[in-house]
């Protein structure tokens, strides 16, 4: 058994220089299947992403997606890429242990939930309110510097996770609260604050786009009290005044107080987003 890629059409290069090509799986030149790489440049030094990588019913559990997983690990080298990332569907039950045997590691995942048809009231001596300009000042230097953090915690290299959280706060918040689609609110408890939320938009599929919770903080000395579960109620909220029937949200693996809390409240894991060095 030969397994090869062969690529379906030429090589795409962005301005940038973010390269993407597309590739048949082939076994001794017969299409066993499709892998699709590109380049993500977010990370300062190029990531290679694994957007797509099937293997025909077929011949499937004979190794190739295996070989194919290396193969394309080398021509992502050969592109300049130090690491290679991959979304995997939650469904694609297959994909996510033979990517683990091949030394990927989860980072984190995307979560979903379907919200009911009336909006949740949030508990008894709880409000919601916009964050106003001179807390969002503090806010943003703080989420961000706690969102860098995150990735370094996770095993990126610090100046790439600079280089994350800059492109991020650029890409999400270029216009800060004034950005379109963007609630900033703060949940407040006898008049004093007890905790943020920040719900922007993001494109899950192809013209698909939902509200989604990008970061949710209560203080440490505040915790335990049902403020993140306020929060998250108010994220809700927040999705119903838009108009959407389901709301989405991002969880960094290894926060399990945060993934059991999206869970009991009806979340889904979506898609397992996992890494690997390229040495």
């Amino acid at each position: 058994m030969t397994t090869t890629l062969r690529p379906t059409g030429p090589l795409q290069q962005t301005d940038d220089g973010m390269k993407s090509r597309g590739y048949e799986v082939c076994d001794n030149s017969r299409p066993v299947g499709v892998i699709e790489l590109a380049m993500d440049g977010a990370f300062g030094t190029p990531a290679g992403v694994l957007r797509q990588l099937r293997i025909d019913e077929a011949d499937r559990r004979r190794g190739r997606g295996t070989i194919a997983a290396l193969a394309a690990e080398e021509v992502l080298r050969g592109w300049g890429c130090g690491q290679v990332v991959a979304s995997v569907p939650a469904e694609a039950d297959g994909l996510l242990p033979l990517l683990a045997n091949l030394g990927h590691t989860e980072r984190s995942r995307n979560m979903l939930k379907d919200l009911a048809q009336e909006p949740p009231a949030l508990p008894p001596g709880l409000v919601g309110r916009p964050m106003d300009e001179k807390e969002y000042e503090t806010w943003q230097e703080h989420s961000f510097d706690g969102f860098r953090q995150s990735w370094i915690d996770r095993g990126l290299p610090p100046a790439q996770a600079q280089a994350k959280a800059e492109s991020s706060r650029h890409h999400l918040l270029p216009a800060g609260l004034s950005t379109p689609a963007t609630s900033i609110e703060v949940l407040v408890h006898d008049g004093a604050v007890v905790g943020d939320i920040w719900v922007g938009s993001r494109e899950i599929d192809p013209g698909v786009v939902i509200p989604y919770v990008f970061a949710v903080e209560v203080p440490d000395t505040l915790r335990g009290n049902g403020y993140g579960r306020a929060l998250m109620l108010q994220a809700e909220r927040i999705a119903h005044d838009r108009g959407t029937p389901t709301v989405g949200l991002h969880v960094f693996a290894g926060n399990t107080p945060a993934i059991g809390l999206y869970e009991s409240l009806g979340y889904v894991t979506t898609h397992h987003n996992v890494f690997k060095p390229l040495l």
